[in-house]
């Protein structure tokens, strides 16, 4: 157990259940645009589809616009649909994201608790348009000290530019202070460990654990955490 000062926390897919909140949106836009079902399968190749594209992203050689829209146009093309307004789907799939709201392994209640004694800071490569809506629903708004949002800030996780600012908008405390919680380790991972913090993988999937980038912590259920983190 370790007395740390801040926890910078990724939200998509960490606190809350990402593919849940993709599906049913997704679901809902394949409906209303081509008036056919979404079944499972559909879905897990889009999201497949998708996560690839955020990688890209990560690694510099996307731009956002040129994700948000792409991704969908491909799909439409691999999937065999009509092509349609790729700006227009976004819009709606972007719209209906927040509505879906599941906390992983029911974590509000520990973040809450954590709050009392440390300052905690959401970090995520998502989007304004989501990301706003998203926390004033959870609640989450009102749990963290501030959001880090990489659309606002011009730079993506893992970027070392991404974590100074960050790290320049947060107390000023020994980088071995502060803690990253996150499950995706090209963004989260790779950016404490280039960023010279603590790391602790959620790993619900039990996927192997690599040897690099080096991992500080691994859990499969958040509420881990409380062997963790302790008041100072």
């Amino acid at each position: 157990m370790k007395a740390y000062q801040i926890l910078l926390w990724d939200i998509d897919g960490t606190i809350l259940n990402f593919k849940a909140a993709e599906k049913h949106a997704f679901s809902a836009c394949i409906t209303r645009f081509f008036n056919i079902p979404c079944t499972d399968e559909m879905h897990q190749r889009y999201s497949a589809l998708n996560e690839t594209y955020w990688q890209k992203l990560e690694r510099g050689e996307m731009t956002r616009d040129q994700i948000l829209t792409e991704r969908f146009t491909d799909f439409f093309r691999r999937e065999g649909l009509p092509q349609t307004d790729p700006v227009r789907f976004n819009a709606l799939y972007h719209s209906l994201l927040p509505e879906t709201i599941v906390f992983n392994d029911d974590c509000k209640s520990m973040l809450e608790e954590f709050s009392s004694f440390t300052k905690q800071y959401a970090v995520t490569n998502g989007t304004k348009s989501v990301q706003d809506p998203k926390l004033k629903k959870s609640g989450l708004g009102t749990i963290f000290d501030d959001v880090f949002i990489s659309e606002v800030i011009g730079y993506e996780k893992p970027s070392s530019s991404f974590f100074d600012y960050v790290f320049a908008h947060i107390p000023s405390v020994p980088k071995e202070s502060i803690l990253l919680i996150g499950d995706s380790l090209t963004s989260d991972i790779k950016g404490a460990v280039t960023a010279g913090i603590d790391c602790c993988w959620y790993n619900p999937e039990r996927k192997p654990v690599p040897d690099n980038p080096k991992i500080t912590y691994f859990i499969q259920d958040l509420r881990e955490l409380r062997d963790i983190v302790t008041p100072q």
